[in-house]
């Protein structure tokens, strides 16, 4: 009989051993998902996937425009310009990386109207007023002036395969 409360005993304390090893455990990840997600939250631009491959997004997931009409680090877009496609500013003082964006290419330049403009590979940042939430890529080529960013830098010049060509928004 004493060995039966013992193996009763033994068996608790690995229970009770195991579930606090699992508590731990469960808190760690949920540690690791909380400080990604806070990460996501700080900064100003990430990449995300769309129809028409990754490219990059806002904190929100808004996609990113830049308009080839721009100069290296100079933003052409100004007046009703940017009405239609207002510029991505930081933050706060510092711009901040997401995940898939390369540092080394992000900065920002003062613009004509005294904004600070984000820039990615030298390309002014920008968003497009008919995109009304995460995933959208309504100014996708509008006035084949208006390209979503690889997160290379590069403009993706291809359209989604259900859109013809939109040429609203004006620029």
């Amino acid at each position: 009989m004493p060995h039966r409360y013992l193996l009763l005993l033994v068996a608790a304390l690995a229970l009770a051993v195991t579930a606090c090893a699992d508590d731990v455990a469960e808190e760690t990840v949920d540690d690791e998902v909380a400080e990604a997600d806070e990460e996501a939250a700080d900064a100003d631009l990430m990449v995300a996937e769309s129809p028409l491959g990754e490219h990059l997004v806002s904190a929100d997931g808004l996609t990113l425009y830049l308009f080839t009409e721009d100069e290296p680090g100079v933003s052409n877009c100004v007046d009703e310009c940017v009405a239609n496609w207002p510029v991505l500013a930081p933050a706060g003082d510092d711009v901040v990386a997401g995940d898939g964006i390369d540092e080394a290419l992000l900065d920002t330049i003062e613009r004509d109207d005294g904004m600070t403009q984000v820039t990615y590979a030298d390309w002014p940042l920008y968003f497009f007023v008919e995109d009304d939430g995460a995933g959208d890529v309504e100014g996708q080529g509008v006035n084949d002036v208006w390209w979503v960013v690889d997160p290379a830098g590069e403009p993706i010049e291809t359209l989604p395969e259900d859109e013809e060509e939109d040429d609203a928004g004006g620029y």
